[in-house]
């Protein structure tokens, strides 16, 4: 174990009332995890704990009132093109179920189900997978009226369609606890913290690694940090067996592996908030206040799914999908989705990938 660098643990902004309560907590998780806590763990309990996490409890919105934005908050564009693969999808026999998971704001369901058209909003079942109670309230207002389900899990959401349906994400899998690791004398060490009193320290540790993580298997420099959103694929595995007839759209920010980490000696890991990002140690300031998130390694997406029994279909860049399935690409005069388009930038940041099952049951 190594020590790697010392940090207050709360920052400037941060609310003073509730200091000691979080420092008792993350001791006593520290030392039930026997004296570090792993990136991803401390992740999780910031984002996820029933109590103290951004998503269940903490978080405002998503969009430009909220810590962040996603593409769908920004413009509708990229929901048009989302209901141009469902209609595809649909016309070759991929039922009439669409499950979408973490659906923020209800700003993508809110466009595909009003650029799919009123006959084919009478035939599609539009479901929606949410663990945030407060998500899950603003989606119900702003989508009220509207041929909706809600389910607390995947399993829930396949189950309610017997298995076959169109499953699609937007910014989902970004969300995901993620493992980080630093190459150091020739080896990959994982990235931990340890607290002792109000510091953070940074610390390297010996741990087993994560199977199939691509990053993991190259030459990177000395000092290169990389994640590896392994969670994100346990997930995936923990419901695949209900899968029997599906499509599944990704998107969100990332890339192949040969490009993630292209001049990013530090890795991805950040945090967003009140609009801001911040890197480096501050990433573990605002315990519970912000989001914390990594880009997407999509060459890990795809060879877990093969490894599931999923094939990849294609995989392209956001840009490129809405000049491929959104009816009116050729037309865009809006600001938001030139941007959301645009290749020299949003539009090449963000994939969408599409991976299908198929098997009896």
């Amino acid at each position: 174990m190594g020590f790697y660098g010392v940090f207050e643990l709360f920052g400037p902004a941060d609310e003073s009332m509730s200091q000691s309560v979080l420092i008792d907590f993350l001791i006593g998780l520290q030392d039930r995890l026997g004296g570090v806590i792993p990136v991803d763990r401390f992740m999780r309990e910031a984002l996820y704990h029933p109590e103290f996490g951004y998503y269940s409890s903490n978080i405002r919105t998503v969009g430009r009132r909220g810590d962040f934005a996603t593409s769908a908050s920004l413009g509708t564009i990229l929901g048009e093109a989302v209901a141009g693969w469902i209609l595809r999808q649909v016309a070759d026999g991929s039922g009439r179920d669409v499950i979408e998971v973490g659906a923020g704001s209800g700003a993508m369901a809110r466009t595909v189900l009003g650029a799919l058209g009123f006959w084919n909003r009478l035939k599609i079942k539009y479901h929606i997978v949410e663990t945030s109670p407060v998500l899950r309230a603003e989606q119900q207002a702003a989508l009220k009226g509207k041929r909706v389900s809600w389910h607390d899990s995947m399993d829930a959401a396949l189950d309610a369609v017997s298995g076959r349906a169109m499953i699609l994400s937007n910014e989902l899998i970004d969300a995901f606890p993620c493992r980080v690791f630093e190459r150091r004398d020739g080896v990959w060490c994982e990235v931990a913290i340890r607290i002792d009193g109000t510091s953070l320290a940074e610390v390297l540790i010996a741990s087993e690694l994560p199977p199939a993580a691509s990053a993991l298997g190259l030459e990177f420099a000395e000092g290169q940090r990389v994640e590896v959103h392994a969670a994100a694929g346990e997930w995936m595995a923990s419901w695949s067996p209900r899968a029997h007839h599906v499509e599944m759209l990704t998107i969100d920010y990332g890339g192949p592996i040969e490009k993630l980490y292209y001049r990013r000696p530090r890795g991805t890991l950040r945090a967003y908030f009140h609009q801001q990002r911040f890197d480096g140690p501050s990433v573990f300031h605002r315990f519970g206040k912000q989001d914390i998130t990594a880009d997407v390694n999509f060459t890990d997406l795809q060879s877990w799914g093969e490894f599931l029994g999923w094939e990849t279909r294609w995989m392209m860049t956001q840009g490129g999908f809405i000049g491929e399935f959104a009816s009116r690409a050729k037309m865009i005069k809006i600001p938001a989705d030139v941007a959301l388009a645009d290749l020299s930038g949003v539009g090449s940041a963000f994939q969408v990938l599409h991976q299908s099952i198929r098997r009896a049951g």
